[in-house]
């Protein structure tokens, strides 16, 4: 085929007829470069929306919620619960909220706004909800980043006993593992109770939440947008980082007693409402649904069932990666169980029988004959009883096991991920390296989760306000101050307590709540066979039956439940229980949440919440004020009043094979609303102009099906 430029040249020494035919043949070429470019475009752009939607659903929970949640329901029950809730609820949910934003391309607001509009403050909770998440993240932001700064230091830090807190009574370090120690006194500074330290703040963590409000302002300020390898980077380089942990944590002594307890499935567990609770919502959580950021940032137009495989594929992305993180928990776990009580003792006894034949200690550090034999608490009262430069010695050469047996679980808390992968990282040779990288990869991931968080909540609102459309760059300026200031609470030395009281009770119950609005309008309301007309007239595929049927009849039932579940576990169930952290005793503590936390509770639920029934009731009082029902008369509220009293159509008539342009014809006709149904226009009768673009209309529709 000849090229471009030689086609050109040829111009001037051909005939007429073959100049006409070069050129077509130079625009055939163009045609296809284009559309080579343009193919190439949109597959890049679906791929970069499949990589985000991913990077969000493994960064929002996966890798610190979901372990510590399965490791306190006794593993194995919880994944199982999961992914059942995950299978019928999740997925479907998921794709439903997928379909509307390929569909609609709105924003949160103005998509209920069009279904169904007395459903438009769905929209507005949902941004509620979002903002309440990115407060907290930002925490979990902060805590990946004082690891980060910690991560400089040689050796690291939480490997030994922290020499600056510890005096030569204080045997705190000595009773649990160092690096549960060094979570509660050095990164969070925590109080005891959830009451105590709210009003003071941990300097540490407040500059963390500082600097990514400060960071993510920057980048909505000035409109920065990651390319694609940075995506990809900060997607695979956790899971790269993560299989090596997998490797090394099988070789670890306990290992596979531990990973045996995590996939053993207890029936009587299965039984639990909270468990069930727990799963499902994680599974609304981790997928992002009812925060309105699937349905903002729709991927790009695809064909037939794509949204279905995208769906499946971030669900069992989501899966995998709660599943690989969680196995490294518990293979930690299994090493700190194994090293504590009278085996720690063993160990301590041996390294300071080498430390006195290498002359490092004197021997008057040596522990008496039968220690072993001794209860794990008598090595520490032995300890006690050496002068005190010995005890800080011993102390300070002490290995990172707990002395005593702890009843029950090593560690509870949400913060059992950057404890456990603390110590994972430092198995390695050159642990410091292997932290800085796997804890910048933390940071990182955190930092792409509050950016999309961000923009849910930005972008809505500089599209719907009045205002804020036209002073587009106050809404970051709002957006960042305000989440720095209220983000702050989560900082102080009972942050973590808080966290707990937000993440575990009041954002499940809220998503389930906008799950349900958003199911019920969606199914029953705007109706799931008049969905499936739109969507198939629209984008040209159809919807599969069986998630109609689960929109309708599973999901629908099950979020109810799960809503049913966190009322009585929260209201009638007895006390809700935190897990606090005992500086005198050096464990974890289970703490009652007192009547005015559970307060608290209600009241971010109901003010979450409370856009739902404001403008419902904004809209019925709109629609049946007798002045506004008088501009019913116009022309424009005719319009609008004709498209909201049409009845469900009906399913077209043309198969599947014929052509699409004249498929696309008659679904347009047969969507167009009959203005004879409305009521109170009875009197309205078709101008001349009217017939004559019906009868163009029609002549037009036969000339394309011809």
């Amino acid at each position: 085929m000849e090229s471009l430029e030689e086609l050109s040249d040829m111009k001037e020494d051909k005939s007429p007829k073959q100049l006409q035919k070069s050129h077509s043949l130079l625009w055939r070429i163009k045609d296809i470069q284009a559309s080579k470019t343009q193919n190439y475009f949109t597959e890049t752009k679906k791929v970069e929306a499949i990589l985000i939607q991913v990077a969000f659903s493994v960064g929002l929970g996966s890798m610190w919620r979901f372990p510590y949640l399965c490791h306190l329901n006794e593993g194995g029950g919880f994944i199982l619960t999961y992914f059942l809730t995950l299978l019928f609820l999740g997925v479907p949910l998921l794709y439903m909220e997928m379909v509307i934003g390929q569909w609609l391309h709105m924003d949160s607001i103005r998509v209920w706004k069009h279904l169904v509009s007395w459903l438009g403050g769905v929209g507005y909770a949902s941004i509620l909800v979002c903002t309440l998440v990115s407060l907290y993240n930002s925490t979990l932001i902060s805590w990946s980043f004082s690891y980060l700064v910690n991560s400089f230091y040689h050796p690291l830090p939480w490997n030994r006993c922290p020499l600056q807190n510890i005096s030569v009574t204080d045997f705190s370090c000595l009773q649990t593992v160092s690096h549960q120690h060094f979570w509660y006194h050095s990164i969070l500074q925590a109080s005891g109770h959830i009451e105590e330290g709210v009003e003071v703040l941990v300097l540490r963590l407040s500059l963390g939440v500082f600097a990514a409000w400060v960071f993510l302002f920057m980048l909505m300020v000035i409109g920065i947008k990651s390319p694609m390898p940075m995506l990809i980077f900060s997607i695979f380089l956790p899971y790269i980082l993560l299989l090596c942990l997998f490797i090394r944590g099988l070789l670890l002594e306990g290992a596979v007693t531990s990973l045996r307890r995590m996939v053993t499935i207890e029936v009587s567990t299965l039984t639990s409402l909270d468990l069930w609770r727990q799963a499902g919502g994680h599974v609304l959580y981790s997928l992002g649904l009812g925060m309105g950021t699937i349905a903002t940032f729709p991927s790009y137009n695809t064909a037939g069932n794509e949204c279905v495989k995208i769906a499946l594929f971030v669900a069992l992305v989501s899966l995998v990666t709660s599943v690989l993180t969680t196995s490294i928990i518990f293979l930690v776990l299994g090493f700190w169980a194994s090293n504590s009580g009278q085996a720690c003792v063993e160990k301590s006894v041996l390294m300071l029988m080498k430390l006195i034949s290498k002359g490092i200690l004197p021997q008057a550090a040596k522990p008496p004959k039968d220690i072993l034999l001794r209860p794990p608490l008598d090595y520490l009262d032995w300890i006690s009883t050496l002068p005190q430069h010995l005890q800080y010695q011993v102390i300070r050469l002490s290995l990172s096991c707990a002395i005593t047996v702890q009843k029950g679980k090593i560690m509870e808390g949400p913060g059992l991920s950057y404890a456990a992968f603390s110590q994972a990282v430092s198995l390695f040779p050159g642990a410091s390296f292997w932290a800085i990288v796997f804890f910048l990869a933390l940071f990182i991931t955190g930092l792409g989760t509050l950016i999309r968080l961000s923009e849910g909540i930005v972008l809505p609102l500089q599209n719907t306000i009045p205002i804020f459309i036209k002073h587009p760059k106050v809404v970051p300026v709002i957006v960042c101050l305000g989440g720095l200031l209220s983000s702050l609470v989560f900082s102080s030395e009972a942050g973590s307590y808080i966290m707990c009281l937000v993440d575990d009770h009041v954002v499940p119950l809220t998503i389930a709540v906008i799950m349900i609005f958003q199911n019920m309008g969606l199914a029953w309301i705007y109706g799931a066979k008049r969905f499936r007309q739109e969507i198939f007239s629209k984008l040209g595929h159809l919807l599969l039956p069986i998630f109609t049927f689960l929109w309708c009849y599973v999901t629908l039932p099950g979020l109810l439940g799960l809503l049913a579940i966190c009322l009585v576990q929260l209201y009638h169930r007895g006390t809700p229980y935190y897990v606090a952290w005992n500086s005198s005793a050096s464990q974890e503590v289970r703490q009652p949440y007192l009547k005015r936390d559970l307060g608290w509770v209600t009241f971010l639920s109901i003010l979450t919440l409370l856009p739902i029934p404001v403008y419902l009731l904004h809209h019925w009082w709109y629609f049946h004020d007798p002045i506004v029902s008088d501009t019913s008369k116009k022309p424009q509220s005719f319009r609008k009043t004709a498209m909201r009293l049409t009845k469900p159509l009906q399913w077209p008539k043309r198969p599947m094979g014929k052509s699409q342009n004249k498929g696309s014809k008659t679904s347009v006709r047969a969507l167009s609303p009959p203005t004879t149904k409305v009521q109170d226009v009875d009197s309205w009768q078709p101008t001349d102009k009217d017939l004559k673009e019906g009868q163009l209309e029609r002549s037009l529709v036969h000339s394309v099906s011809d």
